[in-house]
């Protein structure tokens, strides 16, 4: 038989449920703006290249027009877009691989004390030894004929240590009174894991999902050209093909498709984070005001 302060407590329950229910209700369209303005910012900066190219007769060998840029995109299509999947898959390959070994060292570590305390400065060697000091290295040790497993590797190296960092700062900073109250109820520790440390460590995890996505086209890119040779057939290696021609348009052209495959995964991994995020975490729910 229920006690008369536990029944009279029940309904108490339901308001932060409709608090929650008008908070998502309130959420504000997406603003148009933040796609309108970088389309006019974008077409005054070329428009603006394009006059002062033609106005003031800069060669192309120096700055060709984006004229010229479009028409090089177009012709050298089947050379480019080539050198794109090549670039593509060492940098998809590396990033899948930094996200998949981060997540699970970053749990490893934060589960025993000593093992972190044992392991986590050769993570942070690993991330402070700069990729030119070691491509040699690792280009001699997989053989020149298998350069592609180079580049991935430096490309992982690269990219694996802000998944790991964010992941562990992530586990760590599950509040410590909720541990408490999961100790005093007799939780598991993968109970733990799976309803505290992992909900709270999700943002900071993608936050370093997406500083990785970055980091491992730069590192693609950067471990081409450290150790790229005449096999290499990615863009980077295409633009020092191109700087060595004097074929500029084609170099700004390279340049071109490497900016916008970076910045397609740095916004699929920004839905990505808004898609698991915006329901109850504050960093991606929008308001009114």
């Amino acid at each position: 038989m229920s006690s008369p302060s536990s029944s009279a407590a029940l309904p108490a329950a339901a308001p932060p449920r409709a608090v929650a229910t008008r908070k998502v209700a309130r959420r504000a369209p997406r603003d148009p703006r933040l796609v309108v303005l970088p389309l006019l910012a974008g077409l005054a900066f070329f428009g603006g290249w394009e006059f002062l190219v033609r106005t003031l007769g800069v060669s192309k060998f120096v700055l060709p027009p984006p004229s010229l840029i479009a028409s090089t995109l177009v012709t050298d299509a089947p050379v480019l877009l080539k050198a794109l999947a090549f670039t593509a898959t060492i940098t998809l390959s590396a990033f899948v691989l930094a996200c998949i070994s981060g997540l699970v060292f970053g749990v490893i570590l934060t589960q025993s004390r000593p093992l972190e305390m044992a392991l986590w400065p050769y993570a942070v060697i690993l991330q402070v030894t700069p990729a030119m000091a070691i491509a040699p290295l690792i280009l001699i040790w997989v053989g020149l004929d298998r350069a592609w497993l180079a580049l991935l590797l430096l490309a992982w190296i690269i990219a694996f240590f802000p998944i790991l960092s964010n992941t562990a700062q992530g586990l760590r900073s599950a509040d410590h009174g909720l541990r408490n109250v999961f100790e005093l109820y007799g939780a598991s520790r993968w109970k733990t894991f799976r309803y505290l440390q992992l909900p709270t460590a999700l943002p900071y995890i993608l936050s370093g999902v997406r500083i990785s996505a970055g980091l491992s086209l730069i590192g693609a890119v950067v471990a081409e050209f450290v150790a790229g040779s005449g096999s290499a057939t990615g863009l980077a290696w295409t633009i020092v093909e191109a700087g060595g021609a004097l074929n500029v348009p084609r170099m700004f052209a390279a340049l071109f498709l490497l900016s916008a495959f970076g910045i397609g995964i740095w916004y699929a991994m920004a839905f990505v984070q808004w898609w698991l995020l915006h329901r109850w975490h504050e960093s991606e729910a929008r308001q009114e005001n």
